[in-house]
């Protein structure tokens, strides 16, 4: 029997051996991907939600509280602010904020159709703002509705993939910010006129309704006994559009005196304005500024990379564990293979080459492994891609990569050389005469 016949027979035994070891490298390697790609999601999805806009203004309170609200459709509204305020946005002079703004755009929250936030806003918040840098949202189908269009609704792509909502369907909001509130159904209904293309952004989990219609609604409305008259959609006056649509269209919208908002988006005319314009409003009673990427890199910083490192540290440690689980497996084998190393001496093999062989097993148990757990990983994480989507917003695939996984290869190669040095130094260091003997 040839040196390599010996080596090889010899390294297939221990590898079947120890495939069990090389599957808990491998789940071990798959956990780290899935952490890694899902932390890149969450920061991903976070970091774009918080772009499109300078400032949001909205009562006093909980900062953090309020960009979760208004950016990401999470939490509860702090209080409203009255429309008189929001005005303020849209008016030049001393007293106002006018002369800053470029656009101001009103949030009215406090419904809900099957757990997806309904945002009462103005056809400008899909013509004027960007859902991220330089991206202005577009239409997969239908249109924004008309300021006329009391009772329409423009709905993201989430909401419409999930609800099964498509164009010219009807759906109506259920009071109360989540699902699981119990809130009444509200009478009026409102007609999807147009479906968001996918953003990558929160608002492709919600529903966007005219302010107008929103005010409407039962309960919407500022100060006690102000009455709504039941049926009131039936009310509403149709009419066609330049577009040839029908649509809602209620001739006394509700006074100003009795709206408000809960917050206002708002971007200004020159960067170089924000600073000045976000002291000016804190400095009053009604309201506070708070700029969202700032709150949001808070959180990350200070909640989401503890939570970060300490996932990394315990997938991290499975695939340490599992390394030394290789380790243990090789260096008990020896015993067991002395024979067969001290043929392979004997047919002239050097030293250096049986120790090369023993660390060459040690790198194949890792890397099989490890390249495994990446398959294994990627696998994981488009299966769960339905439940992530549905949640942030954010889409991720078999491919779905993070940059860092890069160094993974090289540190299982590492793991590999560390962990095999013991064993392959044992098999260095066979007595041949002795190990002939024992086993002749």
């Amino acid at each position: 029997m040839s040196l390599w016949k010996i080596a090889l027979r010899s390294m297939q035994q221990r590898l079947l051996a120890s495939s069990l070891t090389g599957l808990s490298m491998a789940l071990g390697v798959a956990l780290v991907i899935t952490v890694l790609v899902i932390l890149g999601v969450i920061r991903d999805s976070f970091g774009r939600g918080a772009q499109g806009y300078h400032m949001i203004v909205g009562p006093k309170g909980g900062k953090l509280q309020l960009v979760l609200n208004t950016v990401y459709h999470l939490s509860q509204p702090i209080e409203n602010l009255p429309w008189s305020y929001y005005k303020k946005f849209k008016t030049p002079g001393k007293e106002n904020f006018g002369d800053y703004v470029a656009t101001a755009i009103p949030f009215c929250l406090g419904d809900n159709y099957e757990g997806y936030r309904v945002v009462g806003t103005t056809r400008e918040m899909f013509t004027k703002l960007e859902y991220t840098a330089g991206r202005k949202y577009e239409f997969a189908a239908g249109r924004n509705f008309l300021q006329t269009g009391f009772f329409e609704a423009v709905i993201g792509a989430t909401v419409a993939r999930q609800t099964g909502l498509k164009l010219g369907d009807s759906f109506m909001p259920t009071h109360g910010v989540s699902e699981n509130e119990d809130g009444h159904v509200h009478e009026d209904k409102f007609k999807v006129v147009g479906i968001l293309k996918p953003t990558g952004t929160p608002n492709d989990r919600a529903l966007f309704i005219n302010i107008e219609g929103f005010f409407l609604l039962e309960g919407h409305a500022k100060g006690p006994g102000v009455p709504h008259a039941e049926g009131e959609a039936a009310a509403h006056a149709e009419h066609h559009d330049e577009h040839g649509d029908h649509h809602h269209h209620h001739h006394e919208p509700l006074p100003e005196d009795q709206r408000e908002v809960t917050s206002i988006l708002v971007v200004v005319k020159n960067d170089l304005y924000a600073a000045g314009l976000a002291q000016k409003i804190n400095e009053g009673l009604e309201a506070q500024s708070v700029a969202p990427t700032r709150e949001i890199q808070l959180l990350m910083e200070e909640i989401v990379r503890p939570i970060e490192w300490l996932l990394l540290f315990l997938t991290t440690t499975v695939v340490v564990v599992a390394g030394i689980g290789i380790l243990v497996s090789i260096y008990n084998s020896m015993n067991d293979r002395q024979h067969d190393i001290a043929v392979m001496r004997a047919l002239g093999a050097r030293r250096g080459t049986v120790m090369s062989i023993v660390l060459l097993e040690s790198l194949l148990l890792a890397l099989g492994g490890g390249l495994v757990g990446v398959l294994l990983g990627h696998g994981l994480i488009g299966a769960i891609d339905p439940i992530v989507e549905s949640r942030t917003g954010v889409s991720v695939g078999f491919l779905q990569f993070e940059g860092i996984e890069l160094i993974l290869i090289p540190g299982l190669t590492v793991l590999a050389a560390l962990v095999g040095f013991l064993p392959s130094l044992a098999a260095y260091r066979t007595d041949v005469a002795k190990a002939l003997t024992a086993r002749p």
